[in-house]
């Protein structure tokens, strides 16, 4: 038994063994978290890593070998470019056939009036660098200071800040349109590869190192010269819905308004094979289920907040939003909600669910956080 890839990078996913050939071919990104490519490493561990993936199609990448190792279905897609399905000669990545090129979608998509998505990285005081993504409005001026919103998650389930095509981001360009700078951080202990220490470094401080990671870059974004401190939202839903409420009672002095949905205020409520795995049991870790739980520093609230939930989620069950709805209520916090009935954890069950969850929150934000630039 010996090591079979060597270097300072993860491997994301085997994809597949070429035992008669010698090779291991998996899923990498060395150099940039936000992307995946395909890799392939000799088994006896001799020899680099060698790329697969042509160079210039930057973006994710995953593949279906075929048993022989001789073709494979390539998907591949960036946050620019909608998925590209296509048969392709495994040996030098020469396409066969194109399966879907969403053609169509691609020729709307670079008709609608907007600014594509910029990603940058942000240096933390401790040396990390975070990475993150802004959209700028159409008609951006740098001599104009902006409204900016952050979307956020930052739970190590998934990511925010990746270079793959999402049509959630089509949310996301409509607010730029209407004169908002939008962006996304991801923090540490998020789903990226970037190695054990990233990994391991929120182990049972979920809610805690996580918004300040988010709070410290946002401290250091509301410098730019084109930033109005004044004007700053941030909304998540699930996992990102609690960081939503995290930064906006932890940092009141950061974050004018927020929206939160489908949330856990308490991580006592929440699934012990998720919550345990990265926080403990309880009995172990009280401070960090404590101080982790948005509930706990409710009543440092001082901007606007919106909290949306559905009364049927099966995830992150409305018991959660009464608790934090009482807390509020005991500390003279005022908020707005709304319960949508019968609704699950992602709100789109029913006829109008999701235009009508979408047209809320952006009133909310108009009333709350004037958009364009001054």
């Amino acid at each position: 038994i010996q090591q079979v890839t060597k270097g300072d990078f993860e491997v994301i996913q085997l994809v597949s063994v070429d035992a008669r050939r010698g090779y291991v071919y998996y899923i990498a990104s060395p150099e940039d978290p936000t992307r995946r490519f395909l890799y392939r490493s000799r088994l006896n561990g001799k020899g680099k890593p060698e790329q697969i993936t042509p160079e210039e199609e930057k973006g994710h990448h995953s593949y279906d070998i075929s048993p022989d190792n001789m073709y494979a279905i390539h998907t591949w897609s960036n946050h620019n470019q909608p998925p590209i399905i296509e048969l392709i000669r495994l040996k030098d990545h020469k396409p066969i056939t194109t399966l879907e090129n969403n053609k169509e979608l691609k020729q709307r998509f670079s008709q609608l009036d907007i600014q594509i998505k910029e990603f940058f990285r942000i240096k933390l005081d401790d040396g990390i660098e975070l990475d993150g993504w802004m959209i700028k409005p159409p008609d951006f001026d740098p001599g104009k200071k902006y409204p900016v919103i952050f979307h956020v998650y930052g739970e190590p389930h998934g990511t925010t800040v990746q270079d793959n095509w999402s049509s959630r981001d089509l949310w996301h360009y409509f607010l730029s349109q209407n004169g908002y700078l939008v962006m996304s951080v991801d923090n540490r202990g998020t789903n990226v590869p970037r190695g054990r220490e990233w990994r391991k470094s929120i182990y049972k401080q979920i809610g805690i190192q996580a918004s300040y990671d988010q709070a410290e870059a946002a401290r250091k974004i509301l410098k730019w010269e084109f930033v109005d401190p004044e004007r700053v939202g941030i909304w998540g839903s699930s996992g990102g819905g609690s960081m939503t409420l995290n930064c906006m009672f932890r940092f009141p002095g950061i974050y004018k308004t927020g929206i939160a949905l489908s949330f856990i205020s308490n991580q006592l409520l929440y699934d012990s094979f998720y919550q345990e795995r990265f926080m403990d049991i309880p009995e172990e870790n009280e401070y960090g289920y404590r101080e982790g739980s948005p509930i706990t520093h409710a009543h440092n609230l001082q901007g606007n907040l919106l909290l949306i939930h559905g009364s049927a989620d099966d995830n992150c069950h409305y018991q959660s939003l009464e608790m934090l709805v009482n807390e509020l209520i005991k500390h003279n916090r005022y908020f707005t909600m709304i319960e949508y009935p019968m609704r699950t954890h992602s709100l789109r069950e029913r006829e109008n669910s999701s235009l009508h969850l979408r047209t809320s929150m952006y009133k909310y934000f108009l009333q709350n956080l004037p958009a364009g630039g001054i």
